[in-house]
């Protein structure tokens, strides 16, 4: 062999990753809303991080932005992941610099939003559930309106809200009174499920994006094949309880996952056929707030209400207990990276 080829072989042994190119990183960041409840009682001068984290390389998490308990669910600018928006009891609350300074960027009359959503198809427009209704910027949050033209007088209480990934201008709205579609940007809204408790979260699925979720208090979990325009309920989910979130495993089409106090983590392997749970292995109580599953890798995260954050990398047949201790974890928000910019050539 020739001395170059044996020179070669022998840095490859000293430096395994030497002749390799390295690996990239996940392709999402993970945010999480949480309010940190540990050994605090009313009138403690106890001081704890609550409001948004970020996930570490690592796994841990660390703390961004202002130290609030009611910051519920956060929403990111696809075009400049510095541009955050948070739902907070305040309002929403907006950085430019990626979580350095802040501000409320609505009036006094919104307040307790519950869900903010950038529309991907026009990411200058700002969508905000309440529960008054709906409000909508057109401008990157410098200003609000409200758009709420065929949502009732009575019954518009917001829980979620959420937009159609392949048109902009195209969203659902879960309400109290059932789940509302809206296709001209909030011009107008029309009643496509009637419920009788609110509906809690809808989620689109990453591969069929006309295949949608919803979950609601009281009437089970349902679900859209033609985009929201009609919903059947899911048989085999149990409804006589809450259900909190719904999330969709971008790495197999198959698999499913809902969250419950009462029943824990519903899970199911079949596209929805059927269902179980898997809350073997979970503290005793199953008392599960939310559950989220990583685009990059299939893992499960399970929210156990303000005892930790747990994940399985096995669709929750074991579980791992994941720091966060204490904490009530409001959402998990998968926020894709942006592209890394291509270098220049060398002259």
């Amino acid at each position: 062999m020739p001395r170059c080829g044996l020179l070669i072989l022998g840095l490859a042994a000293i430096l395994p990753g030497w002749c390799r190119a390295a690996s990239p990183g996940p392709a999402h960041d993970l945010y999480v809303c949480l309010i940190d409840t540990r050994g605090y009682v009313v009138g403690s001068n106890l001081v704890t991080d609550n409001g948004i984290f970020r996930r570490n390389p690592d796994g841990s998490f660390r703390h961004i932005g202002v130290n609030f308990p009611g910051i519920f669910n956060v929403a990111v600018d696809p075009r400049d992941p510095s541009v955050i928006y948070a739902a907070s009891i305040n309002g929403c609350l907006q950085t430019r610099d990626g979580g350095k300074s802040w501000r409320i960027g609505t009036g006094w009359e919104v307040t307790e939003p519950k869900d903010v959503r950038v529309d991907p198809g026009c990411p200058d427009r700002v969508y905000l559930a309440l529960p008054d209704g709906i409000v909508v910027s057109p401008d990157q949050g410098a200003t609000w309106m409200r758009m709420e033209n065929g949502l009732p007088e009575r019954g518009k209480y917001t829980q979620a809200i959420v937009v159609d990934r392949t048109r902009a201008g195209r969203v659902l709205a879960g309400c109290e009174t059932g789940i509302y579609l809206t296709e001209d940007a909030a011009r107008t809204w029309r009643r496509v499920l009637p419920t009788q408790a609110t509906v809690d979260d809808i989620e689109q699925s990453p591969h069929d994006p006309r295949f949608w979720i919803a979950v609601t208090q009281s009437d089970g979990a349902l679900a859209s094949r033609d985009g929201g325009l009609s919903w059947e309920p899911i048989p085999g989910v149990p409804h006589a309880e809450a259900l909190y979130n719904v999330a969709f495993d971008a790495t197999d089409p198959r698999r499913i996952a809902i969250s419950s106090w009462s029943y824990g983590i519903l899970v199911t392997e079949d596209g929805g056929t059927t269902w179980g749970d898997r809350n073997a292995g979970l503290p005793a109580g199953q008392t599960i707030f939310r559950v989220g599953i990583d685009p990059d890798n299939g893992r499960l995260y399970a929210s156990v209400y303000e005892t930790a954050l747990y994940f399985s990398d096995n669709f929750g047949r074991a579980w791992r207990r994941g720091g966060l201790a204490g904490s009530r974890i409001y959402n998990f928000d998968f926020i894709p990276r942006p592209a890394p910019k291509a270098s220049s050539p060398r002259k």
